[in-house]
């Protein structure tokens, strides 16, 4: 009886083998019709060997410090060696602890994942299980829909990857790969948006906040929600005790540590951003937008950094003061009127740090009559009470008293006179108290007007300075290079080159009276007029120009014929439209901050312009030079001509419109120039080495407001940035010189009449000749 049950059960096992191999048979050809019908337009895993990720492009100044950085994917390429441990750890830890020792997936992991997602979820592929391979395959070859065909292709091209490459590698393009939020790709370029320093410099908390946010950046980043950042960092240092990699000791240290963020950078966060755009647009011109945003292009500078610094601070304050010259105006926005508590309130700006110096917005919190009843927001915290007639307003996490001192420019007794609660107002931060979190503060607000300041090296055309506005996110519009204004008696110079040119002196004599001249049929009669509307007599040409007297300026435009004078003015570098009109003398023509200040700078050039140029040279990632600019001379005017032009605008700073420039005790030279009801104003000057321009004005033209000349509006926002120069490369022990051609004579005139005296008279005055040209060698004085 045994044996047929034994029988029986051979029986049975045999049917259950046969059944078994059935299955499996039916399920590899599931597998291979599913891997047929999703495997068969798989790109080709060997395309990694020349894989070429979106880099970088990198603007230096000339120093060697990024001044601007153009790129589709933020990203900075990394090798494996130069991977920290830190950051190798935290993301081995937080994302697959297992990476070293799989194949690109792990089967029953994967398992295990779909059985709970089916469970839970009620969907196939929801989340979890994928390897470092499968998230990088994802990332470079599939879309991020959850589906089963996405789900095949990214184990099949994962299985390749690891077959192909070693795992250093594989983790090397992970490293640099995958997307961190905020436009960064990758851990070095992570390291960098959110806590400012490379990611060697990362510590333990840093990096595992960085590893933590790897699934969802845009949600988990530390700029976007502080909560969910931090759960994750904690998450990370958690698996990193339990891999071994730190101690638990080490993981609860840090855990306590807050996340402290760099910054996120705004759009126009950058010491040069007029200048580094016009970088950019050149480019993209020359090679292309993809070369320009994807290929990591090093593109070296002449800017000088510092002096660009200057430049810019210079250009801010001298418009704020113009603009408080013209009265206070109430703010535009108040918080608690949007619904908004003021306590509640955020700027984007608090994120970066506040430091004394920084012009910043502030929220009204609370203000005091001059009786000292406060009127405080709702939502703000008790506080001591305000003195009389203050506001305490709030600066992201700082807190100050808006006191008289610094609102005292406004003319107002109150500050309960200027602001309300829940007013959105902009202070300058006068100094910080990181341990109070109390800041001290003095009341601003954004000038209307624009300007713009140019700095170009006399010797080489580098332009070393750039500001082409007040503030670059308010206006892109290049005011140094793309704005032809009317030039005023910055023009005037030209004039009395062509007149240097063509023989006459310093000392030549002119008369200043009235005069008229026919405009054309049918029109008045051209009368020019003096800004003081006075008229001097007979005056040397020196005084025509140290004190800006415009009716002579037009009788020598005259004389010169205004065709020749244009001639002149285009040897000097001017490309702009100028028209052979007496006017022209007097600068009713346009130009650009760039066109003047370039003819100005072949004056202490010894008459040679060299060619402007911001862009030294050009490098491919690889190494390969794109484009290389050296200095490059253009035409320009004779040197002893240029030595005369020196010495008479030497005098405008010295005794003329610009002689609060003479307070700055250095060789130095230039021009105001005011247009007809104060419309633009200008200051371009030089010293031996560098030449500077500044304009002044609104972008649709209208009075800067009465007596804002260039001397007024113009000039001190020159003299800010020429302290600024000359404190960071002067040497007043060794001031430089300019110097004199050897045909150029020195004679002791009378500064009133021209005529030679005696080296010790009162008023005399050693003015420099051109060789031949000199009282008393018989050239004849115009």
């Amino acid at each position: 009886m045994a044996r047929p049950r034994s029988s029986s059960r051979a029986s049975l096992a045999r049917q259950a083998t046969i059944v078994a191999l059935f299955v499996v048979a039916a399920a590899l050809g599931i597998l291979t019709g599913v891997l047929i019908a999703y495997t068969g337009d798989l790109p080709q895993v060997s395309a990694l060997d020349e894989y070429r990720p979106s880099t970088i492009t990198r603007v230096y100044a000339s120093d060697g410090r990024v001044i601007g950085e153009f790129a589709t994917q933020r990203r900075v390429i990394l090798k494996y060696e130069e991977i920290p441990p830190l950051v190798r750890q935290a993301i081995l830890a937080a994302e697959d602890a297992e990476f070293e020792h799989h194949i690109g997936v792990r089967p029953m992991r994967l398992l295990v994942t779909i059985v709970r997602n089916l469970v839970y979820e009620r969907r196939l592929f929801y989340a979890g299980a994928s390897t470092l391979t499968q998230q990088l395959t994802r990332k470079l070859f599939l879309k991020p829909e959850k589906t089963l065909e996405r789900k095949v292709k990214e184990v099949v091209l994962a299985l390749q990857i690891e077959k192909r490459y070693t795992k250093p590698e594989i983790f090397t393009l992970y490293c640099n790969q995958m997307n961190l939020g905020h436009g960064a790709y990758g851990v070095e370029a992570a390291a960098r948006v959110y806590f400012g320093k490379p990611s060697k410099e990362l510590t333990l908390e840093e990096a595992a906040t960085i590893a933590g946010i790897l699934q969802l950046p845009e949600r988990q980043s530390p700029y976007v929600n502080q909560k969910w950042a931090t759960q994750r960092r904690n998450y990370t240092l958690r698996r990193m005790a339990e891999e071994g990699f730190i101690t638990e000791a080490q993981a609860e240290t840090a855990r306590k540590k807050p996340i402290v963020l760099a910054g996120l950078p705004g759009p126009s966060n950058t010491t040069a951003p007029y200048f580094t755009e016009e970088v950019r647009q050149h480019l993209e011109r020359q090679y292309g937008a993809q070369a320009l945003y994807e290929f990591g292009l090093s593109v070296q500078t002449t800017l000088d950094y510092d002096l660009q610094a200057a430049a810019a601070r210079a250009l801010d304050r001298g418009l704020r003061d113009l603009d408080k010259r013209r009265g206070y105006r109430k703010p535009l926005k108040n918080v608690a009127a949007d619904g908004t508590a003021p306590g509640e309130h955020r700027e984007r700006r608090w994120n970066r740090p506040v430091r004394a110096g920084d012009i910043v917005p502030a929220v009204v919190m609370e203000v005091a009559s001059s009786a000292a009843r406060a009127r405080p927001s709702s939502a703000a915290k008790p506080a001591q009470p305000l003195p009389p007639a203050t506001a305490r307003v709030r600066v992201g996490k700082y807190e100050g008293v808006l006191a008289k001192a610094g609102f005292r420019w406004t003319g107002r007794a109150a500050a309960s006179d200027l602001v309300k609660v829940g007013d959105l107002i902009e202070v300058e931060v006068t100094a910080v108290d990181e341990d109070s979190g109390a800041v001290s503060v003095a009341l601003e607000q954004t000038p209307l007007m624009e300007g713009a300041l140019l700095a170009i090296d006399n010797r080489t055309g580098q332009i070393r300075a750039m500001v082409g506005g007040l503030d670059f996110g308010r206006s892109k519009f290049n005011r140094a290079v793309q704005a032809p204004r009317q030039v005023g008696s910055a023009f005037k110079p030209i004039v009395l080159t062509a007149a240097i040119d063509r023989g006459y002196t310093a000392s030549s004599l002119i008369v200043d009276a009235p005069v008229s001249y026919s405009a054309g049929p049918g029109q008045p009669l051209y009368a020019p007029q003096n800004y003081d509307r006075r008229f001097e007599g007979t005056i040397t040409l020196r005084r025509v120009l140290e004190q800006s007297r415009n009716v002579p300026t037009v009788k020598l435009m005259e004389q010169l014929t205004p065709a020749q004078v244009v001639g002149y003015a285009r040897r000097l570098g001017f490309e702009s439209p100028l028209l052979p009109y007496l006017s022209t003398a007097l600068g009713a023509s346009e130009a650009t901050l760039m066109e003047v200040t370039s003819a100005y700078s072949a004056f202490p050039n010894q008459g040679v312009r060299m060619q402007p140029y911001s862009i030294v040279k050009v490098v491919e990632s690889d190494g390969t030079v794109l484009e290389e600019h050296r200095p490059a001379a253009r035409e320009g005017i004779r040197a002893d001509t240029a030595f005369v032009m020196v010495s008479l605008l030497r005098g405008v700073v010295e005794r003329g419109t610009a002689a609060r420039a003479a307070s700055l005790d250095w060789p130095l030279a230039g021009k105001t120039g005011t247009v007809d009801d104060n419309t633009d104003a200008w200051f371009v000057g030089f010293d031996p080495n560098i030449t500077v321009g500044v304009w002044v004005g609104f972008d649709l033209k209208k009075p800067l407001g009465t007596n804002e000349t260039g001397a007024s509006a113009a000039l001190p926002i020159w003299m800010s940035f020429m302290k600024a120069y000359i404190d960071r490369y002067g040497d007043r022990a060794n001031p430089p010189a300019f110097e004199a051609p050897g045909n150029i004579v020195f004679v002791p005139v009378d500064r009133a009449t021209g005529v030679p005296v005696d080296a010790s008279a009162p008023g005399a005055l050693h003015e420099a000749f051109i060789a031949g040209t000199q009282p008393g060698v018989g050239f004849p004085r115009q």
